[in-house]
């Protein structure tokens, strides 16, 4: 073999191993310096193959020189000659260029004529197979513009912990797919809805959720009708916990009677909420964690009747009432379906936060999910069982994401119950009445 060509083949193989180590070890560089540009042109460039695969195209009259057969001359030959005329032609959504971002890339398209943010919805998956990227979602930012955002891989596989939330009553409990954190603030979106079957992740999330909200000056009520196995590791920071349905209806009477003492305190002082009120009167805020839901509207037989119409109109009044008095609620379960009673309904109505993992039937995730976003819909009912945590959030920006929570194992939640056991308020402070005195 000539030295020259050993040589060439030389650097070639040191070239492939630098940019397999480039792109291993720094892939956020790799793909914004060597990546992107190819991956911009080529989309740019092969758009209206694609547009017009996915029937996104729409036909509009242009004026062209055509080849039209002319008389049959004598030899048997056809004469052919150019004719300047107006023929249908393909047109595609016009794109601008592609902008990067961390996990993919994003592009702006004009809206033909007569076409709707749905028809790109429609044909997201068709696109993304075209592209070869992982996934496609689309949003509308203004009448007659689409942006595409596309996902290269899937940012899901790891997530890393992030830094932990300073603001009282937001948590971070994972990540997002556009990589963003996965923020669970009550004050903005004070009720949610989380649904999920068993090893989904479903306990994982509230596990973070407890290891996050254990260190703030809040109060953390517990219904764990398991018995209690759920909830009772860690029962150093929860001012009252329930495992029974006796247990849950008195407790529920307890938060309706503590809502009602914090209606008469805003009233008197001239507030339409708690976080109207000064620091010194304010009542601490309380995060209501419900295990199985379901399990409080099950009636094994007609006896409890009376119990489940009272659990269900206490629970139904926080969720209407609650957010303005600090009461909050975050309810899992494995099973919340229609066929629990006009209350589950009506609950998850004052529910607009919600959370759907994997889960075993499709009513589950229709009743989670159905009233917000078909496409919703079928990304929970594709969640693989290989992939515990990935959930459907509905977030606080009016759109749905599939997100991941972290990893937060049993006794992380413990140790951080145990280590912020003095911050928890005594249940029957809470409960009592306090007189303030109202300036004249």
């Amino acid at each position: 073999m000539p030295d020259s060509l050993r040589l060439a083949l030389t650097i070639l193989a040191c070239l492939a191993v630098a940019l397999w180590a480039w792109r291993r070890f720094h892939r956020r560089s790799f793909w914004l310096i060597a990546a992107y540009p190819l991956t911009a042109l080529s989309v740019r460039a092969t758009w209206r193959k694609v547009a017009l695969g996915c029937g996104l195209t729409k036909k509009r009259a242009r004026w062209a020189f055509t080849l039209t057969p002319g008389a049959l001359v004598s030899t048997g030959t056809v004469k052919v000659r150019r004719r300047f005329r107006r023929v249908a032609v393909d047109t595609k959504p016009w794109m601008w260029l592609p902008m990067p971002t961390r996990h993919g890339w994003r592009a702006t398209l004009h809206l033909l004529e007569g076409q709707i943010p749905d028809d790109y919805a429609q044909a997201a998956e068709r696109l993304a197979h075209s592209w070869g990227v992982h996934a496609v979602r689309v949003s509308s930012p203004r009448p007659g513009r689409l942006v595409i955002n596309t996902t290269i891989r899937d940012p899901l596989v790891q997530v890393d912990r992030l830094s932990p939330s300073t603001d009282l009553l937001k948590v971070t409990v994972g990540r997002l797919e556009t990589g963003k954190p996965w923020v669970i603030d009550f004050r903005t979106v004070p009720h949610w809805i989380n649904a999920g079957a068993t090893q989904s992740g479903k306990s994982n999330l509230a596990n973070a959720l407890l290891v996050g909200l254990a260190p703030q000056p809040v109060a953390l009520v517990g219904f764990d009708l398991k018995g209690g196995v759920e909830f009772t590791p860690y029962a150093a920071r929860l001012s009252a916990l329930a495992t029974e349905r006796a247990e849950c209806t008195r407790l529920l009477a307890d938060l309706i009677g503590m809502m009602i003492d914090r209606m008469g305190l805003c009233r008197m002082t001239g507030a339409r909420n708690i976080w109207q009120l000064p620091a010194a009167v304010r009542p601490v805020p309380v995060v209501v964690l419900v295990d199985e839901l379901a399990e409080l509207y099950l009636m094994a037989d007609k006896s409890e009747k009376d119990d489940i119409a009272r659990t269900s109109t206490a629970l139904l009044r926080i969720g209407q009432l609650g957010r303005a008095f600090g009461i909050y609620l975050f309810c899992s379960g494995q099973r919340i379906g229609s066929d629990l009673g006009p209350g589950v309904t009506a609950l998850r109505a004052q529910c607009s936060g919600r959370i759907c993992h994997r889960v075993n039937d499709p009513e589950t995730a229709t009743m989670t999910l159905g009233d917000l976003d078909p496409a919703a819909l079928v990304s929970a009912r594709a969640i693989p069982a290989q992939t515990p945590g990935v959930a459907i959030v509905a977030s606080q920006d009016g759109q749905w994401y599939r997100a991941r929570s972290f990893y937060v194992a049993e006794n992380t939640a413990e140790h951080a119950a145990k280590t912020y056991a003095h911050l928890t308020p005594s249940w029957d402070d809470l409960t009592a009445a306090q007189p303030v005195d109202v300036p004249a």
